[in-house]
């Protein structure tokens, strides 16, 4: 296990490190042995209420940060890009101690967040309103205006990208922000605050209070001076987080939600490329991510031969130590493996066959084998259900019209991918599925300019892209009256 230096823990508010109000703290927990590894600052509400009122005055009109020019904010942006590649190595080695995440995987994940941020930065004095062709005798125009004060709750799968999606397109439409990391992983969000102020913004216009969901998050999602909301993670938490965001105020809610995805595989596909494919769609991070290609639908003439590829691909995954040059690390809690392992129970007493995996891997750690179940039917809880862990369903199909109406059979939305030769087949598919992003013939590939998120319970609003910036905007119509010109 690598020695990773642990530099921040305490609450980061107005630009400053900060105790917790209650001088209360909580174990932040290694997931490959269980250890702690550190003592975080636990935020509650009266901490949340000072961030909130150092975004308050950060916000102000006559604020450092309101009266910065457009292009400023963007190489600010820039310059905290640059920090981030510079400190990727660390920054990815921090991701793995608290999260279990491969650390190639962290690190090329905290170089990719930078690319994001680049992204933003040069969205930052290019945000245009327009001018109308209004009826009457008068001259209207929009203008593009920062929301204001932004809570932004991040999830724990993806914590460094997901700081970055977030606090990204918020800084450069100019709001200010409060970010609640998951308490699983607090780390990288206080090493990244620590980069923000490097960078050189103002005091108060990035806030980072660690804490719990039912405390810190609960406070900043009904906080009467907060005027958006940002989530990201459980359908269930983004239902609480929903109602809560109008109980005070109506606050604008972006949520990202969570997904049970169809990967469709028809018979002219390669089975080997196409199993490769449907493997990482299911199995990336430890099949915790929202996106997850979970349900793989194969054809009839080619599905055993794709269950047999799918179970060898599945036993050769590399497993342990996420610091050892590993495919999957440990899931992240005693919670989520117990959660995941009892999906396993239920796919296996249901009379899915389980051609790979099932079992936990080693004593200690959560660590969990890459489970494939062949034989799956639509009505099985593992089929119908987010599980968020490293389990692939894999289901049988006859026709293009049943299996499209079986893969919009889902109350989420979230991702789809097909996999087919046929571009005619692809086109079809693309035009039908219910999901925020399709794929043909690959599997989750987000980049900045692409905007991300769901239809139905997969979420509200999309992040990344021009989509992305404009959650954090608000739109202001100006109409100025033009009377008739007097002749002289």
């Amino acid at each position: 296990m690598a020695k990773v230096d642990i530099k921040y823990t305490k609450l980061f508010i107005n630009n400053e490190w900060v105790d917790s109000v209650s001088k209360k703290t909580f174990p932040t927990i290694n997931p490959h042995d269980e250890s702690v590894i550190t003592q975080v600052a636990e935020g509650d509400k009266a901490d949340v209420d000072l961030a909130v009122n150092a975004a308050v005055k950060a916000f102000h009109r006559y604020s450092e940060w309101r009266t910065m020019d457009a292009s400023q904010r963007g190489r600010l942006l820039n310059k905290l890009a640059d920090l981030m590649e510079r400190d990727s190595k660390y920054l990815g080695q921090l991701e793995t101690l608290d999260c279990g995440k491969p650390v190639k995987t962290a690190t090329g994940e905290a170089l990719w967040s930078a690319q994001v941020v680049r992204y933003f930065a040069g969205k930052a004095d290019k945000i245009h309103g327009n001018t109308i062709p209004a009826d009457g005798p008068v001259i209207s125009m929009t203008m593009k205006e920062p929301v204001g004060v932004c809570g932004q709750i991040i999830p724990w799968n993806y914590p460094i990208p997901m700081f970055v999606w977030k606090i990204a397109p918020a800084l450069a439409a100019g709001c200010t922000i409060i970010v609640k990391p998951a308490e699983q992983t607090p780390l990288t969000a206080l090493a990244m605050a620590a980069l923000v102020k490097e960078a050189g913004f103002p005091p108060g216009v990035v806030n980072v209070v660690p804490g719990y969901g039912p405390t810190a998050g609960a406070a900043l999602t009904s906080h009467p001076k907060v005027d958006k909301v940002a989530f990201t993670g459980s359908t269930e938490v983004g239902r609480i987080i929903m109602t809560a965001a109008s109980q005070v105020n109506l606050k604008r809610v972006t949520l990202e939600l969570g997904g049970k995805s169809p990967l469709v595989i028809f018979n002219d596909a390669d089975i080997d490329m196409a199993a490769e494919i449907a493997h990482d769609a299911a199995f990336a991070n430890g099949g915790q991510c929202c996106v997850a290609a979970t349900r793989t639908y194969v054809q009839s003439e080619i599905y055993d031969k794709f269950v047999a590829k799918a179970a060898e691909v599945a036993k050769k995954r590399a497993v342990g130590n996420p610091f050892d040059d590993v495919h999957q690390g440990p899931q992240i809690d005693d919670e989520m493996f117990g959660k995941v392992m009892n999906y396993i129970k239920i796919g296996k007493s249901e009379g899915a066959r389980c051609v790979a995996g099932g079992d936990r891997k080693g004593k200690s750690g959560y660590y969990i084998e890459p489970t494939v179940f062949a034989d799956v039917k639509d009505n099985m809880k593992i089929a119908r259900e987010e599980i968020f862990g490293p389990v692939q369903s894999i289901l049988k199909f006859e026709t293009f019209e049943e299996v499209l109406d079986r893969a919009n059979d889902s109350n989420y939305g979230l991702g789809a991918g097909v996999v087919t030769n046929d571009i005619n087949l692809a086109m079809n598919f693309v035009k039908h599925a219910r999901a925020g992003s399709v794929w043909v013939n690959m599997y989750d590939y987000v980049t900045p300019q692409t905007p991300f998120g769901g239809f139905r319970d997969s979420g509200i609003g999309r992040e990344l892209g021009e989509d992305g910036i404009q959650q954090y905007l608000e739109t202001k119509t100006v109409t100025i009256s033009l009377p008739k010109a007097q002749s002289k």
